[in-house]
């Protein structure tokens, strides 16, 4: 790939990424933010977790996690329990109420993004869908 076409990925392919996730969170407006759906996600993929923990997995300070974590306890889709490791600390867990909400916004957000996917001709589509796993790899180095 010649520098003026990789430099034209490496722009645009962030952008584009930033756009289609704004386009997707518009779908189904939240009382969340991103950072607090990120951060219940993380909970129900990790388990029981510390905030402390989860704030570093999230890449944000203890005290951002503070608030959201009271945040998604306020919602009832958090809820602490004791660290068996040690008593002084806790843990927090992902309740009934915050599996039925990130599932709903998935439903959501997948039927918006299907409708607009059946609307692209089968080259684009294949396009797409030869591209993901590619994605996919990216999003796990870049995360590493």
């Amino acid at each position: 790939m010649t520098a003026p076409a990789q430099e034209s990925v490496t722009t645009r392919l962030p952008v584009a990424l930033a756009r289609l996730q704004r386009a997707l969170r518009r779908t189904e407006p939240s009382e969340l933010g991103p950072g607090s759906i990120a951060a219940l996600s993380t909970v129900r993929r990790e388990g029981p977790i510390r905030p402390g923990d989860l704030a570093l997995r999230e890449g944000v300070t203890p005290s951002t996690m503070t608030r959201i974590v009271s945040l998604l306890e306020g919602n009832h889709f958090l809820a602490r329990e004791n660290d068996p490791a040690d008593r002084r600390a806790y843990l927090v867990r992902i309740t009934d109420a915050g599996e039925a909400f990130l599932t709903r916004l998935a439903g959501v957000r997948s039927k918006a993004l299907q409708a607009e996917l059946d609307q692209l001709t089968p080259d684009e589509r294949a396009a797409i869908e030869a591209a993901l796993p590619v994605l996919e790899t990216l999003a796990t180095r870049l995360a590493s």
